[in-house]
C-alpha cells in the first residue's frame, strides 16, 4: 500500500527532503526566480502554491505553519503582506516551470521556478541593498578621511 507516499523521493531520506524543500520554497518566495532541476522544480511548486496559498487567509495560525516550514521571518512577512496581496484574486497556479536545458556537468535537466506575476527586481535586492550600503560606507569614511588631513 501507498499510504502517505504522495511525494518523490529524490534519493533522499525524509529529514533531507523536507530540509530543501523548506529553503527552496524560501528562496523562490525571496527571490521570485530560481533554477533548479526538473524533478526538483515540480514537485516545488506544491510547496510554493500551499505556503502562498497560506498567506491568503492571513490568520495567525495559517503564520505559524508557514513559519513552521520556512523558518525564516523576512520570507514569512513578505509572504503574509506582498505575496498575498499580489495573489488575493488568483485562484492557484501561482508559479510557472520553465524548461532550461541541460546542466554541463551531469546533463541533468534544469527548470527555473518562478512566480507568475513576479516582481523582476525581487532577484537578487538584498544584495544590491547591501553593495549600495557598502559604497555608502566607503565614501563616507573617505570623506571623514580627507577631512581630518
Amino acid at each position: 500500500m501507498r499510504h502517505g507516499m504522495k511525494h518523490r523521493k529524490l534519493n533522499m531520506d525524509t529529514n533531507a527532503r523536507k530540509a530543501l524543500f523548506s529553503n527552496l520554497t524560501a528562496a523562490v518566495l525571496t527571490h521570485e526566480q530560481i533554477k533548479v532541476t526538473l524533478p526538483r522544480a515540480k514537485e516545488l511548486r506544491t510547496f510554493v502554491d500551499n505556503m502562498i496559498t497560506l498567506g491568503k487567509k492571513g490568520q495567525l495560525n495559517n503564520r505559524r505553519q508557514a513559519l513552521a516550514f520556512l523558518r525564516d521571518n523576512e520570507v514569512v512577512s513578505k509572504l503574509f503582506s506582498t505575496l498575498a496581496e499580489r495573489y488575493k484574486s488568483r485562484n492557484g497556479g501561482y508559479t510557472r516551470v520553465l524548461k532550461a536545458g541541460f546542466r554541463y556537468g551531469d546533463c541533468a535537466p534544469m527548470a527555473i521556478v518562478e512566480l507568475v506575476d513576479r516582481d523582476v527586481n525581487a532577484k537578487g535586492a538584498k544584495d544590491l541593498a547591501r553593495v549600495a550600503a557598502e559604497k555608502a560606507a566607503a565614501a563616507e569614511a573617505e570623506k571623514a578621511a580627507a577631512e581630518s588631513k
